[in-house]
């Protein structure tokens, strides 16, 4: 689903990587996701899903980003590291998705999705907020999330983040988070959120 957060990510990833790949769209809203044949595949009816050789399918973002990076730049080695870019991707998953993720998903994509949810609207941005500090918090003293690079963390943070004002967060008194955004979308291979790749399409490996 082009405007999905979670959807964009593993894009990013694969347009990072340089990774050919084939996409498929699957609206959510039109309920293309609860046909049977989608359930068959992912029986929770979510996307992203990835399909891999031989049939077999594996579904949940963060997941599929941790196997596609494995072995590149994007994931450390080191088990320290490793387990910090996990703690930010469960972060991300745990608080930063069910809040400013939601709100965008509700307020911007769902027609009339305002009115449906009204008693949500506080506590997303109350969360969102909170979680918004917890990032700039740790942002004023590097200018990545784990290790001074970019890892997967980055963009499992950055794919809802980028586009929170749609979710009414103001990130003006946010100015460490707002600079690693520009930070990450000034290195090479980077794509917005309205990318798809062309037939043929040579991408950049960065590994």
């Amino acid at each position: 689903m082009q405007s999905s957060g979670n959807c964009y990510k593993v894009r990013l990833l694969l347009a990072k990587l340089g990774v050919p790949f084939e996409l498929i769209d699957v609206d959510l809203l039109r309920g293309e996701n609860r046909t049977p044949d989608f359930l068959m595949k992912n029986p929770e009816g979510r996307v992203p899903l990835l399909e891999l050789p031989g049939g077999r399918y594996l579904p949940e973002s963060n997941a599929i980003m941790f196997f596609l990076a494995d072995g590149s730049p994007l994931l450390p080695d080191e088990p320290l590291a490793r387990a910090e870019v996990l703690r930010w991707m469960f972060f991300e998953q745990h608080s930063h998705e069910p809040s400013i993720g939601a709100a965008r998903f509700w307020l911007k994509l769902v027609k009339g999705g305002r009115e449906l949810r009204t008693h949500d609207i506080d506590r997303w941005m109350e969360e969102g907020y909170a979680v918004l500090g917890v990032m700039e918090r740790h942002l004023s003293r590097r200018p990545f999330f784990v290790d001074g690079a970019l890892t997967i963390a980055d963009i499992a943070l950055y794919a809802h983040t980028h586009v929170a004002e749609e979710g009414d967060f103001d990130l003006r008194t946010f100015p460490a988070v707002r600079a690693w955004l520009d930070r990450v979308a000034a290195l090479p291979s980077h794509v917005g959120m309205d990318w798809r790749p062309a037939a043929g399409e040579q991408l950049v490996n960065i590994a």
